[in-house]
This record gives C-alpha cells, sequence and structure tokens, in this order.
C-alpha cells in the first residue's frame, strides 16, 4: 500500500484513476437526470481496495438530503442478488463503484439495471457505450499512456520510488440517450451541455 503518492515506497510506482474521490461527483450527476429519486444504491466490492469511497458516497448523499444503501459483490452471483435485493428494497438509482469484477461483468450489470429498470451511472465509459445510462470517470486512454510512459522510465533505469503516482487529469461524462429514454427519463439540457459525449 503506497503511503504517498508524490514518493511512493520500495519499488511501487503508477497511475490512479481517482475512481473513489469521483464518488460524489457521480451522484450530483445522477441526482441531476433523476431528480426525483431519494433512495439511493451503491454496489461495490468489498473485495477492491477504495474503502473511502462508501463514507465519500454517504456523506454527499447526507449533504443533499438522500439515502443511500451500501451492497456489495464479490462473484457473478452476489451481483445478481445485490441488484434483487436493491430493486426489492426500492432503490430509485444506483451508483456502480469501480473494481476489477465489475469490469469483467460490465454486461451482467448493465443488463440486470436495464433489466430492473434502475438509472445507474458507472465508472467507465464501456458501460455506457453498451447500454448503461451514463458514465462518469478519468479518460483511460490517457491514463495508460502515462502508465505506458513509466513503463519505458523504469526500463531505462529509473527507480519506481523517484516517480510520483500519475493522478488522472482528464474526466469524460458520457450519456446515453436511448437508454435514458428506455427509462423514461428526460435530459435537461444542462445535463446534455455538460456531457463529452451523448451516445443516440
Amino acid at each position: 500500500m503506497l503511503t504517498s503518492l508524490s514518493r511512493p515506497d520500495g519499488n511501487i510506482t503508477g497511475a490512479t484513476f481517482m475512481a473513489t474521490e469521483l464518488g460524489p461527483k457521480r451522484l450530483g450527476l445522477l441526482k441531476e437526470l433523476v431528480p426525483r429519486a431519494a433512495r439511493y444504491a451503491l454496489l461495490v466490492d468489498p473485495n477492491a481496495p477504495q474503502t473511502s469511497i462508501t463514507e465519500e458516497s454517504r456523506a454527499a448523499a447526507l449533504s443533499a438530503g438522500l439515502e443511500i444503501e451500501v451492497f456489495g459483490a464479490s462473484d457473478s452471483r452476489e451481483i445478481d442478488a445485490a441488484f434483487a435485493d436493491l430493486a426489492k428494497k426500492g432503490a430509485d438509482a444506483l451508483i456502480v463503484a469501480s473494481s476489477a469484477l465489475f469490469t469483467s461483468r460490465r454486461v451482467q450489470i448493465v443488463t440486470l439495471a436495464a433489466t430492473h429498470r434502475i438509472p445507474a451511472i458507472y465508472y467507465d465509459r464501456m458501460s455506457a457505450e453498451i447500454g448503461g445510462l451514463m458514465s462518469y470517470g478519468a479518460r483511460i486512454t490517457d491514463t495508460m499512456r502515462q502508465a505506458g510512459n513509466y513503463v519505458g522510465r523504469v526500463l531505462k533505469g529509473e527507480r519506481p520510488s523517484d516517480l510520483p503516482v500519475v493522478q488522472a487529469a482528464t474526466f469524460e461524462f458520457v450519456l446515453n440517450l436511448q437508454t435514458a429514454k428506455a427509462l423514461g427519463l428526460t435530459v435537461p439540457p444542462t445535463l446534455l451541455a455538460l456531457a463529452d459525449e451523448v451516445i443516440e
């Protein structure tokens, strides 16, 4: 585990997608699109190393006067069960936290959100591209390019501990209008203007 992004310890460095810090922003975007929503669900992978996303999302929901309940899933069956549970409990909207599991089960999660007719925001643009309602997160190609640059520098002899962890600087908001229409949602012009890409 890193103790400092600017001075990583030992033989570790790399790039961060700022996934944890973006929870409140995703909540705000979802609230703007679904203003009637009062009960939010947050889907997390208990095995993912991002424990603070729960606290930050809860704090953001509390300050906006909203309820938020956390649902954990660490495999495919638990993802199915989490969706059944959040639907049973009447969640109005869903925030999907980032994890390697959720990336590998992207199609399952987007399909379940559509089946249960729950508006959801994701951390990666590919989820919106395959039918998810919207996504907000780091521009993956930029961050991967920066990580590739570090690989080259390390191969040329630089020590990883001398290379500060690169933090994502470019973020993108992708909105799928087809999915919004299927869910019966009217997208406000202000949200359309914010989108970096609109899928029609």
